[in-house]
């Protein structure tokens, strides 16, 4: 653990944040700060808001991409603190409410506790707060230790405040394993829709089980697989990429076009970091004419990989992730996997991924 451990009760007190919140002796800090640290985003000091990826990249890759690189779905907080109180001040401009996705998970946020992320509970938006922004508060036990703030997985944020007990310390968080980030890549499923909260999308569940950091690149009807992106994509240095790239794709061909483009470009960039495939999961999605094509696109493409020799690509089937009794139990739509359904795709990534990193 740091050595910087710190009384609140030294911090300068003319730091000032306007909020709803009446309880006394508290103080407030700033995210961007020290002994904070942030994760899955960075903050954009020029348009003054957390982003998932720079402005000039999104911008080339398309308009649905830049329309949504802002929204934080993958972003996180991490402290440490014996505070009992907790209080949290965002602003943001915030995005209508999509009809099948709850405002806490679009614009809320939820907090973890320690190790094994034990959940302590959701500072929620409520249907009536201010579209700039909104204060909520959570009572905590008083004893020391590691937080996980999970940020809005369908918004921006343009600024977020933390406030603790002034006679509390606060510290460094316990760091993740010494393993790089896990990279997602794919559609409003990856994005977290539809989710009931924050630390619910797939890849924050599969985080809380591994204590290893991550990269959300799921943008909602813009996984598509341009150059740009598969550029982008090909810059970054991960442990493992989950490629769950199927779903945007206009059509079979599409993805038979882009697919193994975007695979060998990532494998010319990393030789041997582990790939995951994954299809769409087998809901209403079966009904759509391509389904199969495309799913047996991707399962030739790994077969391909494997046939050459790449003993470092895996393959998840869509098709058998929502199976069982509750088949039918899993998406709010058809489509969009509620909580039970992220459970069920985590658990499909789950031992692949905690084999792969030997953990």
């Amino acid at each position: 653990m740091s050595n910087l451990s710190i009384k609140i009760e030294d911090i300068d007190k003319n730091f000032k944040v306007e909020s709803t919140i009446t309880e006394p002796d508290i103080v407030w800090f700033d995210v961007k700060n020290a002994p904070f640290t942030i994760h899955g985003i960075t903050f954009d000091e020029e348009q003054g808001l957390f982003i998932r990826m720079p402005k000039d990249v999104a911008q080339s890759v398309s308009e649905g991409v830049f329309n949504l690189y802002k929204h934080t779905s993958g972003g996180r907080v991490r402290f440490r603190t014996n505070s009992s109180f907790i209080a949290i001040k965002v602003v943001y401009n915030a995005v209508g409410p999509l009809d099948h996705f709850t405002i806490l998970a679009q614009r809320g946020f939820d907090l973890y506790k320690d190790l094994n992320c034990e959940y302590c509970g959701s500072f929620r938006p409520g249907a009536t707060d201010s579209t700039k922004g909104y204060s909520s508060s959570l009572t905590l036990d008083g004893k020391m230790h590691d937080y996980t703030l999970n940020f809005p997985l369908y918004n921006s944020v343009n600024e977020i405040y933390i406030a603790l007990k002034n006679d509390s310390t606060i510290d460094f968080a316990t760091p993740y394993k010494d393993i790089k980030p896990i990279l997602y890549y794919g559609s409003s499923i990856t994005h977290g829709a539809c989710a009931s909260k924050p630390g619910n999308s797939y890849p924050n569940m599969i985080c809380k089980k591994t204590n290893v950091d991550f990269i959300n690149l799921g943008f909602a009807g813009n996984a598509k697989a341009e150059d740009t992106m598969i550029n982008y994509i090909c810059s970054l240095d991960p442990s493992i990429f989950v490629c769950d790239y199927d779903h945007n794709a206009p059509s079979a061909e599409h993805i038979e076009k882009t697919h193994m483009k975007l695979f060998r470009a990532f494998r010319n960039a990393h030789p041997t970091t582990p790939v995951i495939f994954m299809t769409a999961p087998g809901n209403l999605f079966t009904r759509r004419k391509d389904y199969y094509p495309r799913h047996d696109v991707i399962y030739n493409n790994y077969l391909t990989a494997k046939n050459e020799g790449d003993k470092n690509v895996y393959f998840v089937d869509g098709y058998t992730i929502f199976e069982g009794e509750f088949f039918s139990e899993c998406t709010v739509d058809g489509v969009h996997p509620n909580d039970l359904g992220f459970s069920y795709m985590a658990k499909a990534l789950l031992p692949i991924i905690k084999d792969i990193l030997k953990i």
